[in-house]
């Protein structure tokens, strides 16, 4: 009996660590995708404002200190293309963010049940 209950009560201190390793890896996604939305409304201005310019109008890229000439469908179509990758990534941990919820559902079930047993085995 003794053996049984520790065998439990390592079954629970890694389901425990299991559960506490999906929990870090969803507060780390939510930083990441917060920082992408920022991204995202950052770009969604910078295009909201390419649409207000005309054809002609000078448009300069920062690189490093300098400001560089650029053409204006080239800085658009940069932009448009980073605006598509963010979006793909916001809605890739998006789906990450559901699976985990899933995953932590689970583990905590399981966890719980554990728990109950491990309870049991010792009021025995």
């Amino acid at each position: 009996m003794e053996k049984a209950q520790s065998e439990k009560r390592a079954q629970l201190e890694k389901a425990t660590m299991a559960l506490q390793e999906l929990r870090n890896e969803q507060t780390t996604l939510v930083e990441n995708r917060q920082k992408l939305e920022s991204q995202l409304q950052e770009n969604e201005l910078v295009e909201a404002e390419f649409k207000l310019l005309n054809d002609k109008a000078r448009v300069y890229k920062m690189i490093g200190p300098v400001l560089v000439p650029q053409e204006k469908t080239e800085a658009t179509a940069n932009v448009e293309k980073r605006l598509e990758y963010i979006r793909d990534e916001v809605k890739r941990i998006e789906q990450r963010l559901e699976q985990l919820a899933k995953d932590q559902q689970a583990q905590s079930t399981d966890a719980y049940k554990l728990q109950m047993e491990l309870q049991g085995v010792s009021q025995a």
